[in-house]
């Protein structure tokens, strides 16, 4: 009875299609076999075990497509894009952002880059072919109270620029003329009197000859250089006759002044300060039209060397005239070299360019003083071969070829300086004085 319960339930699974529970582990050999036998010896078992199953069909759940509208889709994809984008042009005005609020003009905006190390390459990761262009888009986007202007407003000039001094550049040279005429038809005691008068006066007509025109400089730099500026002029007044004093056993009384040199020098105070607002009249003109760095560095290095010969030019004409009204040698070359030096000196210290000019006039003031000590020293015991240098060059060119070798090479030395500085947009950005 039980076997023929367990034969109809088998028979009952076989014809309802269910499959027998198979274990999911790994069978062992013993039980694997087993089956096979079994399988091998049941017919209809291995047929049901051999027919493939049909796969059981699965419905898919359906969506209806909704349309999309591209105007919306567009629009929310740009602004993202925007947020995700960064904008470097934005990012150079936050770290300039001094520069870009107080500039009245592109041109300022593109000097102060040029002065912080940007380039046209550099301007080229910002998408713009120059520092100009990406100066103009800085101003541009500054943003500012009322409305913009669409035309650019004229640099700003330095206070006193557009009033008299073109007429206090005459004044040194005239007080200077009047001291010389003094000290000429006097003498005795009065004589040192109207010349430590006519020494003051010519100080402060230079004063305020140079500080209210092109030549002025930034408050707090002319300390610097006022006493080293003072000793080269008084060195060109009386060096030569002191040096030759020096190295003949003197002096052996008052030794000449050499008045010439310094009428020039004073006179020559006028044609320096036309030259130098000439010098940046053009170059903020030639700034204006530039498009780019390099094009600016080589248009207004000639602008450079034009207004220094000029200046030389007028000096010699001055240098000429002086000592034939004084009849006294003109001394071209020390004082025509000094003349040069000062120039220099004045003009890149007015562009806030202090150091090479300190360096350039301490330099020379020292030199012209170790040569006038060496001429004096050699007086000492065993020290005569100290005023050897100093006696070669005044025996080959004259007392007056100390000044011109050493105020020449300073000189020399400042201009080079001045083509590599005076080039840079920067220097001609803001008025003389101004920085």
């Amino acid at each position: 009875m039980s076997e023929l319960q367990v034969d109809g339930l088998h028979g009952l699974d076989h014809s309802a299609g269910l499959e027998p529970w198979v274990d999911p582990g790994p069978p062992s050999s013993a039980s694997s076999a087993s089956s096979a036998s079994s399988a091998c010896s049941d017919p209809s078992t291995s047929s049901s075990l051999l027919a493939p199953q049909d796969p059981v069909p699965v419905a898919a759940p359906t969506a209806t497509p909704r349309p999309v509208d591209d105007s919306s889709a567009e629009a929310t994809a740009e602004p993202a894009a925007r947020r995700g984008a960064v904008d470097p042009v934005k990012a150079l005005m936050h770290r300039h952002r001094e520069l870009c609020e107080r500039a009245v003009d592109p041109l300022e905006i593109a000097a102060g880059l040029e002065a912080h190390g940007v380039t046209d390459r550099t301007a080229a990761r910002f998408r713009h072919r120059d520092v100009f262009s990406l100066a103009e888009e800085m101003y541009a986007r500054v943003p500012r109270d009322g409305e913009e202007s669409t035309q650019r407003e004229p640099m700003p000039h330095a206070p006193g620029a557009r009033g008299g001094w073109a007429v206090l550049a005459l004044l040194p040279g005239a007080l200077c003329a009047a001291a010389v005429v003094g000290v000429r038809l006097t003498d005795g005691p009065s004589r040192l009197v109207i010349a430590a008068v006519g020494a003051l006066a010519v100080a402060f007509g230079l004063r305020v000859a140079i500080d209210r025109g092109p030549l002025r400089t930034p408050s707090g730099t002319t300390s610097r250089t006022r006493t080293w500026t003072c000793w080269l002029i008084a060195y060109a007044l009386l060096g030569d006759g002191l040096l030759t004093a020096g190295l003949d056993d003197g002096p052996h009384g008052p030794w000449p002044l050499a008045t010439a040199p310094v009428l020039a020098l004073t006179l020559a105070c006028a044609p320096a300060t036309w030259c130098a607002h000439l010098l940046s009249v053009r170059a903020r003109r030639r700034l204006a039209a530039s498009r780019g760095l390099a094009e600016f560095s080589d248009s207004v290095k000639p602008l450079i060397l034009g207004v220094f010969a000029l200046h030389l030019c007028a000096l010699a004409a001055l240098l000429a005239l002086s000592g034939r009204v004084v009849e006294e040698p003109p001394g071209y070359a020390g004082a025509g070299a000094l003349g040069a030096l000062l120039l220099l000196a004045r003009l890149l210290i007015a562009r806030g360019f202090t150091h090479a000019p300190a360096v350039a006039l301490r330099a020379a003031a020292l030199t012209e003083a170790v040569a006038l000590a060496t001429a004096f020293a050699s007086r000492l015991p065993a020290c005569s071969y100290l005023a050897v240098p100093v006696e070669a060059v005044v025996a080959a060119w004259g007392p007056g070829a100390v000044p011109a070798l050493v105020c020449g090479t300073a000189a020399l030395v400042l201009l080079v300086h001045a083509t590599r500085t005076l080039t840079r947009a920067s220097a001609h950005a803001q008025s003389p004085g101004a920085a």
